[in-house]
């Protein structure tokens, strides 16, 4: 069974792009563009993983980990965050809001592979 995860970003070449990495490194992918269609897709699926982006209109990536945090069905799920903001205090809003990591953008296709599956507990050396 392939471990499911979930993406959230407002762009849709980013969106479409990590969604083809993950789909190459063995995973199912769900894809939103945003807070809201997130949340929608979260009311019939509990993935293993959820990527978020920070930057996104209405609720923001921050905000949107903090609900996710807050909901029983994903509150112990592994929350990655991708941002083209990198900088400190970025990251450690990222953390306050419970992600579980923080890695800038643009990310490599390994180097996203080998933290998802190394934060769902998988063999990182079958790539």
């Amino acid at each position: 069974m392939k471990k499911q995860i979930l993406v959230v970003d407002d762009e849709i070449g980013a969106l479409t792009l990590i969604g083809i990495m993950l789909e190459r490194g063995g995973f199912s992918v769900l894809k939103a563009k945003d807070a809201k269609s997130a949340l929608a897709v979260l009311d019939t699926n509990t993935p293993d993983l959820i990527i978020l982006d920070v930057m996104m209109p209405g609720m923001n990536g921050i905000e949107l980990c903090r609900v996710i945090r807050e909901r029983q069905d994903t509150g112990q799920t592994p929350v990655l965050i991708l941002s083209a903001r990198g900088d400190a205090e970025s990251i450690m809003r990222g953390i306050e809001a419970g992600a579980n990591d923080y890695l800038p953008k643009p990310i490599l296709h390994h180097d996203l592979v080998a933290k998802v599956r190394l934060m769902l507990g998988q063999n990182t050396t079958e790539v």
